[in-house]
């Protein structure tokens, strides 16, 4: 499986002939966005909420099959399955609800947080179940912060983790950067770029912080 990180919490992830785009950003949104449009077609698109840095669907090219909502969805083989979060530490009152997703793709197991906004309850933890690559928001004010992060990284156990959702110089939202997500962490790989391939038989083996680069 290919994942290539566009930039916020959008990526590309590719497998078993099948193209997962997630929570895809409007250029511009909210005044803080600068990456530039998503140019890749694919065929699923996963939406954690109606937010136009996650939700911009209507500027992907071709006619993908939006994947929203909680609950079971199965699309092209795909078995995805959303898990009610909140944007927020006050069970949404502040920012509304947010989906976590699961799904299966070239065997390994991914789970997208998407904007989550606090440390999970042992039944959301237990929903969410095993996971092999966690894309987790590590920005804080709008998400989880960096040490709520590592939190929820504990708690779920993932194999790999690549941070998303965080200040970069083309992101100028008040959040931190990666690097405070990383201070006292020892499995750190800088990829250098924004892509990087998993194979499932070597996914499950140890644990890695894979730190990539906004593709566009």
């Amino acid at each position: 499986m290919e994942v290539k990180w566009y930039g916020h919490a959008a990526f590309l992830l590719q497998g078993e002939g099948i193209k997962i785009i997630t929570d895809p950003y409007e250029p511009g949104a909210y005044g803080g966005i600068s990456y530039g449009p998503i140019k890749d077609e694919a065929d699923i698109v996963t939406v954690s909420h109606d937010h136009s840095d996650h939700n911009y669907v209507a500027g992907l090219p071709g006619s993908p099959q939006v994947v929203k909502g909680t609950g079971q969805h199965q699309v092209k083989g795909i078995v995805f399955k959303g898990i009610a979060t909140y944007h927020d530490r006050s069970k949404g009152s502040e920012r509304g609800p947010n989906t976590v997703f699961t799904f299966t793709l070239d065997g390994i197991r991914v789970c997208h947080l998407g904007d989550l906004g606090h440390t999970l309850s042992e039944q959301e933890v237990k929903e969410i179940g095993e996971v092999d690559l966690l894309l987790i928001p590590v920005g804080g004010f709008y998400t989880i912060d960096p040490k709520e992060a590592t939190t929820v990284m504990e708690q779920i156990k993932p194999h790999r983790v690549i941070p998303m959702h965080f200040k970069t110089p083309k992101c100028n939202f008040p959040i931190e950067g990666v690097e405070a997500f990383l201070v006292g962490k020892k499995e750190v790989r800088r990829v250098g770029g924004s892509t990087v391939s998993f194979k499932a038989a070597e996914i499950k083996e140890g644990f890695e912080i894979v730190v990539l680069e906004p593709a566009l």
